[in-house]
């Protein structure tokens, strides 16, 4: 497109920035942790229908719109999560201070799944036909043990269809086209405590988590394929003048290639197993396990994606992450995720984002995604 093209579309999506913001605003004020998005979801099905479309929210809380009249053929799929990391009592309220809004999840995701809305809202007003529809699913799961269940769900219900997928999520200017896999692992270590005096020598189910937990700590990893681990939280004990029975530790283990990810895997189990200490016991319960994944720069969605980017005269990052893109991705569907603002301090009670940049980032989604449906649609 030239210029004067960037510059209409920009001019109309400047319009809608302020009703974006207002929408995250919303959004974010409703409590979502992952596993209890039930009351965001529902509120985002209403915002659905505010606008005119009839929503339907699954059994595990996704909430799908569709756009386009043709029964058959190729979808474009729309992921925005709508999870948070914060428990349901954390208070949320959003400040706004000149272009940065503050508040709990503002940018990861709930300005997201706001934008996903206006997309929709901006088609229609540009009375814009796609070649192909496209199915918006503000999904569950994405967070911490959520396992990525809504985006799975979504895939699957309609595999069969589906001829491309952008999850919306992220910083603006960034192309996630490798997924990173990971397992996450619940370790528990179990004894038969006692008084921490009167017992004195018997194993603490504690004191054999610290021995996994240091031997972990000192493993020698690679740095290319970019191979990590984490112990996120740790549990156990009854009180300071007992010898723990019973303590457990989540373990986050992740790779972009299956083969180091494997050996990682191997490695800690030999380690729970081996490191313990005498007289305790060990399971390890797998919580979670993320497919990867890469689609090439040569991938004609990728290149879309970036073209999209230089149009509006930014320049494209790569970038290797963990999201709802790592299931069609996976699958060999062609899928990336991108970002609608720029945004910080994600999973803290301290996250913002910037409002202005939301004018390109939902600019890049008209293009991205009217583009990627006569890519499909052929």
């Amino acid at each position: 497109m030239v210029p004067s093209a960037v510059n209409k579309v920009l001019s109309i999506t400047r319009r809608k920035t302020e009703e974006v913001a207002t929408l995250a605003q919303r959004i974010c004020e409703v409590p979502a942790p992952t596993g209890e998005e039930q009351q965001r979801a529902a509120f985002v099905a209403a915002l659905w229908r505010e606008r005119g479309y009839t929503p339907e929210i699954d059994a595990i809380g996704n909430v799908y719109v569709r756009r386009g009249k043709r029964e058959h053929g190729p979808l474009l799929l729309l992921l925005a999560h709508t999870d948070t990391v914060f428990p349901a009592t954390t208070p949320i309220k959003v400040v706004r201070d000149g272009d940065i809004m503050r508040g709990p999840s503002i940018g990861d995701n709930s300005v997201s799944v706001a934008a996903m809305i206006s997309l929709f809202v901006l088609l229609d007003e540009l009375k814009v036909e796609t070649d192909a529809d496209i199915l918006a699913v503000a999904n569950v799961g994405e967070e911490g043990l959520g396992n990525l269940r809504g985006a799975r769900a979504a895939v699957e219900r309609y595999r069969a269809d589906v001829g491309a997928v952008i999850a919306i999520d992220g910083r603006l200017g960034v192309i996630v086209n490798t997924a990173v896999g990971s397992q996450r692992w619940r370790v528990t270590v179990h004894g038969s405590g006692g008084h921490s005096f009167g017992s004195f020598g018997k194993p603490s189910a504690i004191h054999g988590l610290g021995r996994i937990i240091a031997a972990i700590a000192d493993l020698d990893v690679p740095s290319e394929p970019k191979t990590t681990f984490n112990v996120g939280l740790i549990e156990g004990g009854t009180s300071v003048n007992t010898i723990a029975s019973s303590a457990s530790a989540l373990l986050d283990l992740r790779s972009t290639d299956a083969t180091a990810l494997e050996t990682l895997a191997h490695t800690v189990r030999a380690i729970v197993e081996q490191r313990v200490g005498a007289g305790l016991q060990t399971e390890i319960e797998m919580l979670g396990e993320r497919p990867m994944g890469t689609r090439s720069k040569s991938d004609p969605l990728i290149q879309l994606a970036d073209a999209t980017l230089r149009w509006l005269g930014m320049e494209p990052i790569y970038a290797v992450s963990s999201t709802d893109a790592n299931i069609p991705i996976s699958m060999n569907i062609p899928a990336l995720c991108v970002g609608v603002t720029y945004a910080a301090r994600a999973h803290t009670l301290d996250e913002y984002m910037h409002v202005s940049p939301i004018a390109h980032g939902l600019a890049q989604l008209l293009r991205l995604t009217t583009e990627a449906c006569v890519l499909i649609g052929r």
